[in-house]
């Protein structure tokens, strides 16, 4: 019975974490389609990523409700409970920066789009690592290290990057009015921010790991 329980809520959790995982991606395609001005496929990223949040919403509950009735893992279920936290985090940071885009409508020219594609790729990067790192805490612990080192990597090369982006912004783009420039750098910072919240679930997952041994 207790091997089944456990099962089944990794299993749930496995469910939880595929659901921020699709959000990425939908994340990701929404960033490209406002770019590429494909306003009706992002109306549809909008709808899928406010769906999904509600979807991880309700099973977070379920996952948390179970963790509460019975301590079915043999983890530390207050660890848990923060790691759960954290993606929640995620899935709200994806939800709110994309309807940001859709709000506010900033200009991007054309010569940015590399740029601002790359910080996504990074940014985006850094997170999808977390993924397995979180399902692996459950089934492979001692293969969590190892991934997270992949996460810290991918946040410094976002961070170098954002860098890049913010001083082409400030130091070539004559032609944009200064209201402009600061437009973008807020938006760069919006991307910037998932691998931030990146490294927070990496922070978590490494203390999980550490106290595992200890």
């Amino acid at each position: 019975m207790f091997n089944r329980k456990t099962k089944e809520t990794i299993g749930r959790l496995d469910k939880f974490f595929d659901i921020v995982d699709q959000s990425l991606l939908v994340f990701i395609e929404g960033v490209k389609n406002y770019i590429y001005h494909n306003d009706d496929a992002l109306s549809g990223n909008l709808q899928s990523i406010t769906r999904l949040e509600s979807d991880a919403e309700m099973l977070r509950r379920d996952i948390e409700a179970d963790l509460y009735r019975r301590n079915s893992l043999s983890r530390p279920r207050g660890d848990i409970l923060r790691l759960l936290e954290r993606m929640d985090h995620v899935l709200d940071t994806l939800n709110n920066n994309l309807y940001q885009f859709e709000i506010e409508t900033p200009h991007i020219p054309v010569e940015l789009n590399a740029d601002f594609l790359k910080l996504m790729e990074l940014s985006t990067e850094a997170m999808s690592t977390t993924i397995p790192a979180s399902k692996a805490y459950f089934k492979t612990p001692d293969s969590v290290p190892d991934m997270v080192h992949r996460v810290y990597f991918f946040q410094k090369e976002a961070d170098t990057q954002a860098k890049i982006l913010k001083r082409k912004v400030f130091h070539e783009m004559d032609k944009l009015k200064l209201s402009e420039k600061f437009h973008l750098r807020y938006f760069a910072l919006h991307i910037e921010e998932l691998s931030q919240e990146a490294l927070k679930v990496a922070d978590q997952l490494s203390v999980m790991s550490i106290r595992r041994i200890i």
